[in-house]
C-alpha cells in the first residue's frame, strides 16, 4: 500500500485522533497565574492619546514570520492611537539585542519580542523589563520570567502529535523498522527543541518508528534543500521525513524527487500550515505535504492583550497557548476555506 492510498483509506487509530482532536485555532487558552504586575509599573500605564509598540521579528524572512507581522498590522490597524514600529533580526541575535535597546531610546510603551533564540535574547528582555517598560514574548521563549506574558503554541504537544501520526502510519504499512529523518529549525529556539523532543514522545509507543538522522535547517527553505538532499544520500531508505516547518517540507520533496526516491512511499510531515497559495494547507490539498499542523501566530492575540495593558490597566496572565489542529487530506479543504473566508487568502487566528 502506498503513502497515498493509506492516506485515502484513513486508518482507524488517525480517525480517532482527529475525531478527539483539541478544538480548532482560533481558540486560546490562558494559562498560570496573573503576571502579578511583571515589567508594569507601580500605579499601571500612565493614560495616554497615543502608545508606541516596539514589535521585534526574529527573522521575517520565513512566510511564517511574515504572516505574524502582517496580523500584528491588521490588528493595530483597529486602533488608531496605537503606532507599531517593526525590526527585523534577520537571525542574528546580537541585531535583534540592538534592536530592542534601540526601541528603548525611541520610549516605547511596550514591547512585542519573538526572540531568535531564547539565552542571547534573555537579559535584555529583563532590561526592559526592569525599566517599567512590558514585554510580551510571542512564539518562541527566553529564560527566567522577566516578562510580563508569553503568547504561543505548544510546540511539544504539536510535536508529539505528529509522531503519533509517524508511528500509526509505520504501524499500518507493517514497517519495522520505520526510517525517520527529522529536519530542524534553528539550534538554540526553543520550538526546535520542543517540536524535536515531541515526535520522539510521539512515536516511543512504536518501537520500529525510528529517526535515523536529524539535521538543522534554521527553518529556512533554501538551506533546507541542501541539507536534505545530503541526508537522502546518506540514508535513502527513508519512510517518514518530518520537518519543524511547512517550506522545510517542501525542500525535502524537492529533493527527495531529484534523488530519485519514490514520493508515494514516503510520508511527508510539516508543521505551520498557512492558508496561502504556497503554504502547507494547500500544500496537502495539492497532494505534497501528507499531514502539517497549525502554528498559529499569536500577533491578534498580542495586540489584544497590548490594549489590555495599556489602556485597560489590567494585568494579563502569565501564559496564553494557542491551539492547534491537525492538517491532513480529509479536513485540508475545509480548513483552507475556514480560514480563507471562501476565497480570499488570511492567516489563521490565533
Amino acid at each position: 500500500m502506498t503513502v497515498r492510498q493509506w492516506l485515502l483509506i484513513g486508518p482507524l487509530v488517525l480517525l480517532l485522533a482527529i475525531s478527539s482532536a483539541p478544538a480548532a485555532s482560533g481558540q486560546s487558552t490562558p494559562t498560570g497565574d496573573a503576571a502579578a504586575g511583571t515589567c508594569i509599573p507601580e500605579g499601571g500605564i500612565p493614560e495616554q492619546d497615543s502608545y508606541l509598540i516596539g514589535m521585534s521579528q526574529a527573522n521575517e524572512g520565513e512566510p511564517w514570520r511574515q504572516a505574524m507581522n502582517d496580523q500584528i498590522s491588521s490588528a493595530a490597524a483597529a486602533h488608531p492611537e496605537l503606532e507599531v514600529v517593526f525590526a527585523d533580526a534577520a537571525q542574528n541575535n546580537a541585531k535583534q539585542v540592538a534592536d530592542v535597546e534601540n526601541f528603548l531610546q525611541q520610549g516605547i510603551d511596550l514591547l512585542i519580542i519573538s526572540p531568535n533564540e531564547a539565552a542571547p535574547l534573555t537579559d535584555v528582555v529583563a532590561k526592559v523589563c526592569a525599566e517599567g517598560v512590558p514585554v510580551i514574548v510571542l512564539d518562541r521563549k527566553v529564560e527566567g520570567d522577566q516578562f510580563t506574558m508569553w503568547i504561543g503554541a505548544d510546540n511539544e504537544v504539536i510535536g508529539q502529535r505528529a509522531g503519533e501520526y509517524a508511528a500509526a502510519f509505520c504501524a499500518e504499512q507493517a514497517l519495522d523498522p520505520c526510517n525517520i529523518i527529522e529536519i530542524r529549525g534553528l539550534e538554540g529556539s526553543t520550538p526546535a527543541k520542543e517540536r524535536g523532543d515531541g515526535i520522539r514522545a510521539g512515536i516511543a509507543a512504536n518501537p520500529s518508528a525510528t529517526i535515523i538522522a536529524e539535521q538543522n535547517a534554521d527553518w529556512l527553505r533554501e538551506k533546507a534543500i541542501p541539507v536534505s538532499q545530503a541526508m537522502f544520500q546518506a540514508n535513502p531508505d527513508v519512510d517518514v521525513v518530518y520537518t519543524h516547518n511547512d517550506p522545510m517540507t517542501e525542500a525535502a520533496i524537492i529533493s527527495a524527487q531529484n534523488a530519485g526516491l519514490n514520493l508515494d512511499e514516503i510520508l511527508f510531515i510539516g508543521i505551520d500550515a498557512l492558508p496561502t497559495p504556497d503554504g502547507g494547507i494547500r500544500s496537502v490539498i495539492d497532494g505534497r505535504i501528507d499531514a502539517t499542523y497549525v502554528y498559529p501566530t499569536g500577533g491578534a492575540e498580542a495586540i489584544d492583550y497590548a490594549v489590555q495593558i495599556l489602556e485597560q490597566g489590567e494585568t494579563p496572565p502569565a501564559e496564553v497557548v494557542l491551539e492547534t489542529e491537525e492538517v491532513v487530506d480529509e479536513n485540508a479543504q475545509e480548513l483552507f476555506d475556514k480560514f480563507t473566508g471562501g476565497g480570499a487568502e488570511a492567516t489563521p487566528a490565533a
